[in-house]
């Protein structure tokens, strides 16, 4: 098949696999939001509990309007003063928006990368990466059900495209570079354990994998532009009159914000 077409093949396929993986985001993202040393939400804000598939885990981020017994037995009694009527509950982000961000991202990273094994790498960690960022934001926390199996993921995946034709990286330089940025994130928490907390090390890790597949090159220019988005963030909330002295920022973000952008850039130029 020609290059060309199967490029619009595989910029297809992310397009739908983006969707698919970020309608099923809402209700994870709202399951982890939770501050640390807290169990996962096993009930939505009205007090019904989560079912569905893998245990609660899959779904809509929305419950069926109760019938009146029902909201009686389940529903705080404070929801039921404050309502007339029962009516379906919503939470967590809209599953239209995170589908479109989703799918946007898995586009892109196609584009970049084109007709090379390791785009399916990317397609796997792209729906992870939208989830990581909507808990950091949401509560400041990277969960370690999240981060250790991004960081696994990338190294095992990874080392899987090392080992067929077409390939543009190297999986001894993707272990080296998540072994570089781990270790210089961990430095740094032990430095000031209150700049950053030890979710954005075990992070560092998975993205250092990601870069380090390009080369040390993609590896700097992914976390100078990290860095620099983050500052850039900062001194426009600082502008705003929002960002407070000493206030804590969730670097999640903006670590793998910079980690997209460089990986666009050095996919491309590969």
């Amino acid at each position: 098949m020609d290059p060309d077409l199967w490029l619009i093949v595989l910029t297809a396929v992310g397009a739908l696999w983006g969707a698919a993986a970020g309608a099923l985001l809402p209700r994870p993202a709202y399951r982890f939001a939770v501050d640390e040393d807290s169990p996962w939400q096993t009930t939505c804000p009205s007090g019904h509990p989560l079912t569905g598939p893998a245990r609660g885990w899959l779904g809509r981020a929305r419950c069926p309007a109760p019938t009146p017994a029902t909201a009686t037995a389940t529903a705080p009694a404070t929801a039921i003063l404050d309502s007339t009527a029962p009516t379906p509950c919503t939470y967590g982000p809209s599953t239209r928006t995170l589908a479109a961000l989703t799918s946007l991202v898995c586009v892109t990273l196609a584009l970049a990368t084109g007709v090379r094994p390791e785009l399916g790498v990317w397609f796997v960690l792209a729906p992870l990466g939208v989830l990581l960022v909507l808990i950091d934001l949401k509560v400041q926390r990277l969960p370690d059900p999240l981060t250790l199996p991004f960081a696994a993921l990338a190294l095992l995946l990874l080392g899987g495209a090392a080992l067929l034709p077409e390939h543009a990286g190297e999986w001894r330089t993707a272990a080296l570079g998540a072994l570089t940025l781990g270790g210089a994130y961990f430095l740094l928490f032990l430095i000031r354990p209150l700049a950053l907390g030890f979710g954005d090390v075990k992070l560092a890790v998975g993205l250092g994998a990601v870069l380090g597949w390009y080369g040390w090159g993609a590896l700097y220019v992914g976390t100078f532009a990290g860095a620099l988005v983050g500052s850039v963030w900062t001194v426009v909330q600082a502008v705003r009159g929002r960002a407070a002295r000493r206030q804590l920022v969730a670097l999640g973000p903006f670590m793998i914000a910079g980690a997209y952008l460089g990986l666009l850039l050095e996919a491309y130029a590969a």
